[in-house]
């Protein structure tokens, strides 16, 4: 079997311990992915399998057999994603150590809500209209941090984003 890495299939690692995380920078070099606290408390490791956010400092690459990744370098297309612009317009970043996790979060948070998936602070759990709310997206965010500080700028990046999907 292979993993396809943002449309590239490439062979699972022949170590069965080795990390997804590791598998994406080390040996596919993919060095958007990175290494922040290596056990799952920040975030900044966050991409996307099958289109659903995964720390991948706690993934095994061979959990991965079989299924679809998506790093920050697969989100870019020849013009940035929105949620880029966004960033830089809201100033959602300040070091980007944690942007490419922030914004593969995003991605995903942004298609849970869509599917009117609730959070643990959504008001009426039986709706199928989810109002990100900067509250509803604090929450949703909340396994991303960013130790500059730049938290408002990513909620309103998001707001912008998000408003102009409902739009």
């Amino acid at each position: 079997m292979t993993i396809r890495v943002n449309g590239i299939d490439v062979p699972p690692p022949q170590d069965a311990r080795m990390s997804l995380l590791d598998l994406l920078r080390n040996q596919l070099h993919l060095t958007a992915t990175k290494v922040g606290c290596n056990q799952g408390a920040c975030g900044a490791c966050t991409v996307l399998i099958d289109g659903q956010r995964a720390l991948s400092c706690l993934t095994l690459a061979v959990q991965a057999d079989g299924r679809s990744v998506t790093t920050l370098e697969g989100i870019n297309g020849e013009n940035p994603h929105p949620l880029q612009s966004a960033f830089l317009e809201h100033d959602g970043f300040q070091c980007g150590y944690c942007t490419p996790g922030q914004i593969c979060a995003a991605v995903a948070m942004l298609a849970e809500a869509e599917a009117g998936l609730p959070s643990y602070i959504t008001p009426d759990l039986a709706s199928q209209r989810i109002t990100l709310s900067r509250e509803e997206i604090r929450e949703r965010m909340s396994g991303n941090l960013c130790r500059c500080g730049a938290h408002n700028g990513i909620i309103d990046a998001i707001l912008a984003v998000a408003g102009q999907a409902a739009a």
